[in-house]
Formats: structure tokens, C-alpha cells, sequence
């Protein structure tokens, strides 16, 4: 089935796309049915891990094998989601996952082999990440885009929102054992899912064919050599080098500085999925009708002065309101972003382009919990809070300066004509 080009016309909201785009309503299903999984198993492993150790240190060093080891092979996945046919790489990829979980619940091995163990799924999962959002640009492109990527984006962030609210009731029924298993099911049912999606063949050019490592230097050298696309993955990546400690701060905020107890961090760690439901929601509906552009710097600015205003509140139900607002700017990053991208690069570079944005922020995460967590400890998170913001708010205007000097803010394909 050839994509959907709607460039032409005003863009379908999110139930218009999923009701008459058969294959982007499978590639989407997969998607939720595959994140709702991870979501599930992570609790479990989170609590098996806390229970046979009764170490932190070991709990911390399970999400490090599952957040930081992909950075590691973020241009060699990209390479591959570029080279072969991305819906057999989706395949591949998700019964790859549910081997592996069915190996790890029949064993639960010992830490170290467990380590390994999820690193590996988590690398399997980082090649299915990319594949499965170059897929989307491919299969709806124009208008029909963003809202694309907002359902996306919203059906993702209910997938791990209603993960662990499964995990807290199948865990006393099932154990980590047969959790693990469910989680294992989901990866089987995404890729049968994923059968109903059209053949998504590598896009190939009339030069003879690279070897694979070729191709991932491509890519690198590709971002770096595209202004806009290194401005917007550089752009986002500092922003979330700056903000992405607000989880372990709010926990801090709540209990050290307002004294709420574990309601109070319950309610401010909710207020951002909150807001990144709503934001998606909207986007999904309304995003057709604005520049991306604009939405990125927007996205960029409101998840920034987010945090510098929670530095500053002086109540948590404050803090809730300005991080659910938050919330939203996240969305509205996220959307640009993976709308963006594919409008400023040819369909051969969508997965070596999307890989590595992933895997940079990935790393920049990490930066941020350790450079955040250095900072609470010398300051308090108030003062932690106003640095992100300052930090992400300069980006942000930063960006937008960079972006204004650029192609990019007035001839994009698919921007509104206001933009012009």
C-alpha cells in the first residue's frame, strides 16, 4: 500500500487516521501492545531485583542496562532499520524480545546474567524504536503526519501508564514469573499485528551497496552535516540533558521541601503524564492545522520554564499545575520532533536519523541523572528546578535563534502557509 499523501488537503484527525488507515491502525496497536509490555515487566524485574538483592544500587543498575546500553548501538540499529525491509525488522525485532523474556522468566538468573540479559532485550527494542517511527513516515506522510505521530505519542504514554497498573494486579496472582510471561505475550501479539502492515523495503539510489558499517557512519555524518536536523537533535538533546532529572527532584520537592509525604509525590509524578495525555490528545486532533517549527520551540520553552517555575511554587498543588503544563510542552517537543525529521531528510536516512536521536537522548538522560543528582545534593530541589529551567529556557531560545537563520522556518515542505 503506497503512503498517504495528504499534503495537499487539511490533515484527518486521530480517530479519522486510525478508523481509515488500516496499516498505520497496526503499526499503532503493535506499538501500544508492545510498550504496555515493557511497562509491565519493568515493575516486575524492579521488584524482583529489590527483593532477591535488597540493594538500590542493584535496582539502578537494571535501568541503566535498559536505558543507557542502546546509546551504545543507537548508529549500527540505525543502519540496519535503513538497509532492510522495516516491517521484517519490526518482526524480527519483537520475537526477538519475547525470546528473550521467556529465557529470563524461566530462569531469573543471577544479577549479572539477568543485567546482560535485559541490556539485550533493551537493544533489540532500541532497533524495533526507530524502524517502527521511520515506518510511520513512510506509511502517512503531509498533513496526516503530525497527528500520526501525536496518536502515536498518545497511545505510547497510555501503554506506560496502564503497564504498571496491570503489574500491580496480575503480581499477585501470576508472580514475576508469569508477569514476565504476559510481557512475553505482548511482543508475540505486536508481531502478528505487524503482519497486516505492507512490505516497507529499504529506500535504495543507483550507487552500488555499502557494507553496513559504511551506512552508519553515513548517518552520523549525515546529522552533522544537515544544519537543521543537527540543530533540532542537538537542540533537543541539551534540553533533556537539563530537565531529565525532574523525576528524582519532584520526589525531593515533595518530601524534603513541602513536606507532602508519598501522596505528594504520587500527585506531582502523575501531574506530567497528565499533561503529556492531554497534550497529545490535542496535538492529535489540532496539530494538522500548526508549524512544526513553531510547536518544536514552543515544546522546547514550556517544558523548560516548567521546571524554573516549580523552583519558585510555593504549595504542591501548584507544582501540579505547572508540571501537568509541563506535561503538555513535552508532548509538543516530541510531536515536532518526530514530524520534523522526516520532512528534512530522504526515506533511506529515516532510521540511522532516528536512531541516533534516541540514543543521544538516551545519554543525555544519564548525564542529567548524574549531574542533577550531584546538584540536589550540594543544593536543594528548588534550586535544582530553577537551573534545569534557566538551562533548557536558554536552549530553547537558542534553537529558535538557530532555526530562524535556517531554510527550515520558512520553506518546509508541509508547514502552513503563514509561515511564508
Amino acid at each position: 500500500m503506497p503512503p498517504q499523501d495528504t499534503t495537499a488537503r487539511e490533515g484527518h484527525g486521530a480517530w479519522q487516521l486510525l478508523r481509515h488507515h488500516a496499516p498505520f491502525r497496526s503499526l499503532f496497536t503493535a506499538r501500544v501492545v508492545s510498550f504496555t509490555g515493557d511497562s509491565l515487566s519493568l515493575v516486575a524485574l524492579m521488584l524482583h531485583v529489590a527483593d532477591t538483592t535488597g540493594q538500590a544500587i542493584a535496582v539502578s543498575l537494571l535501568l541503566l542496562a535498559g536505558d543507557l546500553m542502546p546509546g551504545v548501538i543507537s548508529p549500527l540499529a540505525g543502519a540496519v532499520c535503513d538497509r532492510f525491509d522495516r516491517k521484517r525488522v519490526m518482526i524480527i525485532c519483537e520475537l526477538a524480545q519475547a525470546a528473550l523474556m521467556v529465557g529470563i522468566a524461566l530462569s531469573l538468573p543471577p544479577l549479572p546474567l539477568l543485567l546482560s540479559l535485559v541490556a539485550l532485550r533493551a537493544m533489540t527494542g532500541h532497533v524495533f524504536l526507530p524502524a517502527s517511527r521511520a515506518a510511520v513516515a513512510t506509511l502517512v506522510t503531509g498533513r496526516d503526519l503530525p497527528a500520526a505521530n501525536s496518536t502515536i505519542g498518545l497511545g505510547t504514554n497510555a501503554g506506560e501508564v496502564l503497564g504498571p497498573l496491570l503489574a500491580a494486579a496480575l503480581l499477585p496472582f501470576l508472580g514475576v514469573r508469569g508477569v514476565l510471561l504476559a510481557d512475553a505475550a505482548t511482543f508475540v501479539l505486536a508481531a502478528l499485528l505487524l503482519i497486516t502492515v505492507p512490505r516497507i523495503p529499504p529506500a535504495r539510489d543507483d550507487d552500488p551497496p555499502a557494507s553496513l558499517f559504511s551506512d552508519t557512519r553515513a548517518g552520523l555524518a549525515f546529522i552533522w552535516k544537515t544544519r537543521p536536523v543537527r540543530i533540532i537533535v542537538l537542540g533537543f538533546c541539551v534540553v533533556v540533558a537539563f530537565n531529565g532529572i525532574d523525576d528524582v527532584a519532584l520526589v525531593l520537592l515533595a518530601t524534603d521541601t513541602f513536606d507532602a509525604g508519598e501522596s505528594g509525590v504520587g500527585l506531582l509524578l502523575a501531574a506530567v503524564a497528565i499533561g503529556l495525555f492531554a497534550g497529545y490528545a490535542v496535538l492529535a486532533r489540532f496539530s494538522a492545522r500548526m508549524s512544526m517549527a513553531a510547536l518544536l520551540i514552543i515544546g522546547f520553552g514550556v517544558s523548560s520554564l516548567g521546571n524554573l517555575l516549580t523552583g519558585v511554587v510555593w504549595a504542591v498543588s501548584a507544582a501540579f499545575v505547572v508540571q501537568t503544563v509541563r506535561g503538555a510542552g513535552i508532548a509538543a517537543m516530541d510531536v515536532a520532533t518526530n514530524t520534523l525529521l522526516p520532512r528534512l531528510m530522504p526515506a533511506g536516512m529515516l532510521g540511522r536519523v532516528f536512531a541516533n536521536l534516541y540514543g543521544a537522548v538516551g545519554i543525555a538522560a544519564g548525564l542529567s541523572y548524574v549531574g542533577g543528582g550531584l546538584l540536589l545534593d550540594a543544593t536543594s530541589a528548588p534550586a535544582t528546578f530553577v537551573v534545569a529551567g534557566i538551562g533548557g529556557t536558554l536552549t530553547s531560545v537558542v534553537v529558535a535563534l538557530a532555526l530562524r537563520r535556517s531554510p527550515l522556518w520558512r520553506n518546509l515542505p508541509g508547514e502552513p502557509r503563514s509561515m511564508s
